[in-house]
């Protein structure tokens, strides 16, 4: 047979001497240009890639430290713990392992520090804990955060990411839009500072609630920024979406947001934009 007549590959030896020893957890692929990076360069320039500008998303530790003066931030400490509302098996097992991979203890962390020694009241979300998605504890803590900047007289900013309401809470997650709303509509009625910053990706309930209705909303560049995704809106309208639909470039032509701004100038427009308000 002519299968037979094919003369079979030897096997390739080994060849260990030219083997790259790469350390788990020190390496990151950035999804836009495809490089391997060095994780402590992309985190010592933003969380930036340094070969195409993309951005990273980033750690609310990281967020706060980019943002906040250094030995100011004071986080909010809430005696309040998720619950498990529908009676999910998996639901506290994965809050525990997400706790013990990102070393935070929800999807937002809450509290005052100054920026430029301008006293504010921040809250950022992280996207590394369930997508940011916001459950009864985030609702509560960002409520608490609004009650608490109506009660010091201080301007509020908030980091928002997230991937929408928690579905492992049911409609208690949802109540959560309300909440917020209303506590928003306080804090515009107190005459105070409201800044919003959509980083990527902001979807779902967030953005249709607390996320969208600031004095001033900014986002980062290419931030992906919407209610439901692409692929629902196209299969529920049956056309095509236009190109850079829910960009934060394709949001700010049409008005949904006031700025784009690049990650390193966002202190010092954060800033301005409070002396202006003052």
């Amino acid at each position: 047979m002519i299968v037979d007549k094919i003369k079979k590959r030897e096997p390739t030896a080994k060849r260990t001497e030219n083997r790259v020893d790469i350390q788990v957890g020190k390496w990151v692929k950035c999804d836009k240009c495809k490089e391997i990076l060095y994780k402590e360069t992309v985190r010592a320039n933003s969380s930036i890639c340094p070969n195409c500008g993309a951005y990273f998303r980033m750690h609310i530790n990281k967020r706060l430290e980019s943002i906040i003066d250094p030995n100011t931030y004071e986080r909010f400490d809430l005696n309040i713990d998720t619950t498990n509302p529908l009676e999910l098996e998996d639901y506290p097992k994965k809050i525990k392992g997400l706790r013990e991979k990102t070393g935070i203890q929800e999807a937002v962390s809450c509290g005052t520090g100054e920026i430029k020694g301008e006293k504010v009241v921040v809250c950022v979300m992280d996207s590394g804990f369930l997508m940011g998605s916001m459950g009864v504890v985030v609702g509560e803590k960002i409520t608490y955060a609004i009650e608490k900047a109506i009660e010091l007289r201080l301007p509020l900013i908030i980091f928002c990411v997230s991937g929408g309401a928690r579905m492992q809470e049911g409609i208690v997650s949802l109540m959560q839009m309300a909440k917020t709303t209303a506590a928003i509509a306080k804090l515009n009625e107190a005459g105070l500072l409201y800044i919003s910053v959509l980083t990527d990706p902001t979807y779902g309930g967030v953005t249709a609630s607390f996320a969208s209705i600031a004095d001033i909303v900014l986002a980062e560049p290419n931030a992906m920024i919407g209610f439901a995704g692409q692929r629902v809106i196209k299969q529920t309208i049956g056309q095509d979406l236009p190109e850079g639909f829910q960009t934060a470039e394709f949001l700010l032509k049409h008005g949904f947001i006031d700025k784009i701004v690049e990650r390193k100038e966002l202190k010092e427009m954060l800033y301005q934009l409070i002396l202006y308000h003052k």
